[in-house]
C-alpha cells in the first residue's frame, strides 16, 4: 500500500480536470516534479520518493521516462518526449519530488488511487519590487485548508496588501494537495 501526497494545480483542475471527494476513486497522469519549482518550494513534508527502473512510454514526438514504484504508483520523471539516443531504458533510478497531476503534455500511463484527505492550497505572492507588478510565490506565506471535495473553479479571489517596503502582496487558493492511496497491485 502506498500513500502519496499530489499537487493538483488550479490551471490543470479549471481547463480539464474532473472534480473529486475525498472517498473517490481517481485515475491521474503524474509526473514527479522538483519540488523547488512548485509554488517557491517549501514542501519537504509532501514529498515523494521513487527507486525503480525507468520504462520508456512511445510519444509521437519521443519517448518519456517513467517510473512504476512497486505499490503500483507511475510517475512521468518530465512531462516533454526525449529523443531516444543516448538514452538507457530500464537503468534504476532514485528520484525525489512532487508528485503532480498534468493532463496538458505527452501521454502516459495513469494513476488509480483512492482520495484520503484533500486541501485547499492558499499560495501568497510578492512583488519582486515596489510597482513592478512581477510576484513570485513565497513559500513561507502558504497555508492548507481541509475541504472534503475539490472545486471545479477557484476563482482568482485574492487578498492584497502592502508591505512595509511598499511592495505588494497577495494570496490566492492555486490548487488542491490530496493525499492518495494507490493499491499495491501485488495483492
Amino acid at each position: 500500500m502506498g500513500r502519496w501526497w499530489v499537487l493538483y494545480e488550479d490551471w490543470q483542475m479549471e481547463c480539464c480536470g474532473t472534480p473529486f471527494s475525498v472517498g473517490e476513486e481517481v485515475t491521474w497522469p503524474l509526473v514527479l516534479d522538483y519540488a523547488e519549482d512548485l509554488l517557491g518550494g517549501g514542501w519537504f513534508e509532501q514529498l515523494g520518493k521513487i527507486s525503480a527502473p525507468v520504462e520508456w512510454v512511445r510519444d509521437g514526438d519521443g519517448v518519456i521516462e517513467t517510473l512504476r514504484a512497486d505499490d503500483g504508483l507511475v510517475a512521468a520523471l518530465h512531462g516533454d518526449p526525449l529523443d531516444e539516443s543516448g538514452l538507457a531504458p530500464d537503468r534504476w533510478v532514485r528520484r525525489v519530488g512532487l508528485l503532480t497531476v498534468e493532463r496538458h503534455r505527452g501521454r502516459w500511463p495513469e494513476t488509480t488511487g483512492r482520495v484520503l484527505a484533500i486541501a485547499l492550497v492558499h499560495q501568497g505572492f510578492v512583488e519582486t519590487g515596489p510597482d513592478s507588478r512581477e510576484y513570485f510565490p513565497d513559500p513561507e506565506d502558504r497555508f492548507l485548508e481541509p475541504v472534503t471535495s475539490c472545486p471545479s473553479r477557484f476563482g482568482g479571489e485574492y487578498d492584497a496588501i502592502r508591505t512595509e517596503t511598499g511592495a505588494r502582496r497577495h494570496r490566492g487558493r492555486t490548487g488542491v494537495l490530496v493525499e492518495l492511496h494507490v493499491p499495491d497491485p501485488r495483492t
